[in-house]
């Protein structure tokens, strides 16, 4: 995609996946959202595993993330949730079951819309529910200051290898914290609002979300049906580190059982 750095055979695209190529007369879709600066690459792995289930999984990718850190920072929280929600709706129109499936950014828009809407199940990894200070404070201010900052040792990431080939922007632009931050505050108040069957999940080495965030969000969320993963050997990108190919068949088998 435009603007957006890869390594050679490292597909950024977004994707609809679905076994047997066409999502006629399949009944239920997942939606897959990724993180901030990221591409619907870092969720493909959680993606494939529920295609080979017989669900339709289909990642777009977040207005903003497929041109430049500069378009990024203009776009507010309300164009991605409005983006997300024009998808499900897709997705409700031609399928009996919806999930929502999100890393991060993509897991804040997950747990957001699953407070708007009837989805039949979630699954948020590695979602923040707010940064450490003194970021919350300082960044409003530092914004106008220093528009974007740069990501110097890649995203955060165990595994050297999959680090290195990650896909996404190379800077962070702070006007898109901020909307994160505005974000999380809404969703945080309203957890006990979400009642699909949740999966969280969280690398026990994440330094960008705190783990107790994920602790968090399973206690809290209103669901009768719920369960909390930890990911011994990896950080904030589950999905492509060391534990990602345990992830992507847990979260399978997890919307599987709600089918």
């Amino acid at each position: 995609m435009n603007g957006v750095a890869s390594q050679p055979g490292v597909d950024p695209s977004p994707f609809d996946l679905c076994r047997g190529g066409s999502p006629a007369g399949v009944p239920a879709a997942a939606l897959c959202l990724h993180g901030l600066t990221g591409t619907p690459y870092e969720v493909r792995p959680l993606a494939e595993a529920i295609a080979r289930r017989g669900i339709r999984a289909r990642g777009p990718v977040l207005p903003g993330h497929d041109s430049t850190p500069e378009a990024l920072a203009a776009i507010p929280r309300s164009v991605w949730l409005s983006a997300v929600r024009d998808e499900y709706r897709h997705l409700r129109a031609a399928h009996r079951r919806v999930f929502v499936v999100g890393l991060s950014l993509g897991g804040l828009l997950a747990l957001r819309l699953s407070q708007e809407e009837s989805v039949d199940g979630l699954v948020a990894v590695a979602t923040p529910l707010a940064f450490r200070q003194p970021i919350p404070l300082l960044i409003p201010l530092l914004k106008w200051i220093v528009p974007t900052i740069a990501k110097k040792t890649g995203s955060d990431i165990r595994d050297a290898e999959a680090r290195a080939r990650h896909p996404g922007y190379d800077r962070i632009p702070l006007a898109s914290v901020h909307e994160v931050i505005r974000l999380q505050r809404t969703v945080a108040s309203g957890l006990s609002r979400i009642t699909a069957p949740t999966l969280v999940a969280h690398g026990s080495h994440d330094i960008t979300a705190d783990l107790g965030d994920a602790e968090r969000i399973h206690r809290e969320v209103g669901a009768k049906v719920k369960e909390l993963m930890i990911l011994p050997r990896s950080a904030h990108v589950v999905p492509v580190d060391v534990d990602g190919a345990e992830l992507a068949e847990a979260t399978a088998d997890f919307l599987a059982r709600q089918l």
